[in-house]
């Protein structure tokens, strides 16, 4: 089985497809990407640019201010205080990279020279609830795979298969492949845990095919249209649109998360609790709901950030993750046996709504 692959953030502004919501995105692309604030690049100017480029356009201020008490402000009079002109490009990077870490947004990191910042927390601190070894033994036998998906049919008639990204790898016609390789099952596994995220169009594509309406709204986003934090467009409605050509899976499904399943994984997870036929099963996701941008900082270095948050169907945020139908922990007794207690969870589930 080739390695099970996380993908960690890769251009989450695909595939957002209504008219409307299509333009929003524009307008914020051209405003997102505009060179930094025209400042001489020693650390100081450096450090009140980036500080700065994220209070006029970062997303969640308002909400991360309320949810764990960040104060945009403080933070500023506090790092403020460790940054002078003396400072080495490593030093100033470092300042830079824990001030951008106060936000706790793994869509949000700093690219300098030769380093590059992740926030890693949202899925570092806690059970990684996966091991794809686990998945290679289940497989064995019954096994593809084509890139960052595999997949096997297991003895109980149940589909399985494992998406490690939502990628160029990952295609509508691989999507059709499985559906046609998968049409005897009585249920289908959709595993995602790990799945850092990738194209939002190909996320909606797998969703579309479970569904049995034409087109499903699954949620909002918004844009910024000023500097102040809670300067934003009214709510956009984002929907997923269903080529009717196409067959339709209505047998129970089980989707699996952990805390790494992030950014359009997350959005999978939040399109596909809408399905009746649909159960989430394993951890919270890791969220990841602010679609970034990218803008260049003086001395020429990049800072990526949420600019536009995005919602689920009743307006909440799920910048922090998603909590499944169903919380179940990989128990280290069954993983010392080589079986999946998260899967073998999902397998039951499958077998009593048959």
């Amino acid at each position: 089985m080739k390695r099970l692959r996380n993908i960690y953030l890769t251009n989450m502004e695909n595939g957002l497809r209504k008219a409307t919501l299509t333009c929003s995105l524009l307008l914020v692309a051209f405003t997102g990407c505009e060179k930094g604030i025209d400042y001489a690049s020693s650390p100081t100017t450096v450090f009140e640019a980036l500080w700065q480029e994220l209070d006029e356009k970062y997303c969640f201020f308002d909400y991360k201010a309320a949810e764990y008490g960040l104060d945009w402000d403080e933070v500023h009079r506090r790092y403020a205080a460790e940054v002078n002109d003396s400072l080495t490009n490593r030093q100033l990077f470092d300042v830079l990279s824990a001030m951008v870490g106060e936000l706790r947004d793994g869509h949000t990191n700093l690219i300098g020279d030769y380093y590059t910042s992740y926030y890693t927390s949202f899925y570092s601190d806690y059970p990684s609830n996966f091991d794809g070894s686990l998945i290679s033994h289940l497989l064995a036998g019954r096994e593809y795979d084509s890139g960052d998906v595999a997949y096997g049919i297991l003895p109980d008639s149940v589909g399985y298969m494992y998406i490690g990204s939502f990628s160029s790898s990952f295609s509508t016609s691989l999507i059709s492949e499985l559906f046609r390789y998968f049409a005897d099952c009585k249920g289908l596994i959709v595993d995602v845990r790990s799945n850092g995220g990738g194209d939002l169009d190909l996320e909606q594509s797998l969703v579309a095919r479970f569904m049995t309406e034409e087109s499903m709204q699954v949620g909002y986003m918004c844009h910024k249209v000023g500097k102040a934090h809670d300067a934003f467009s009214a709510p956009i409605p984002v929907y997923v649109e269903r080529d009717t050509a196409l067959t339709t899976w209505t047998k129970p499904v089980c989707v699996l998360a952990n805390r790494h399943s992030y950014s359009a994984t997350n959005d999978f997870v939040r399109n596909m609790r809408l399905l009746p036929q649909v159960t989430i099963v394993g951890d919270r996701t890791g969220g990841g709901s602010g679609l970034p941008m990218s803008t260049e900082l003086p001395n020429g270095w990049s800072l990526r950030y949420s600019s536009s948050p995005m919602f689920d169907i009743d307006m909440n945020h799920t910048e922090f993750g998603i909590d499944p139908d169903v919380f179940v922990a990989l128990a280290d007794s069954d993983r010392q046996r080589g079986v999946d207690t998260i899967i073998e969870a999902a397998r039951r589930i499958i077998h009593e709504e048959e």
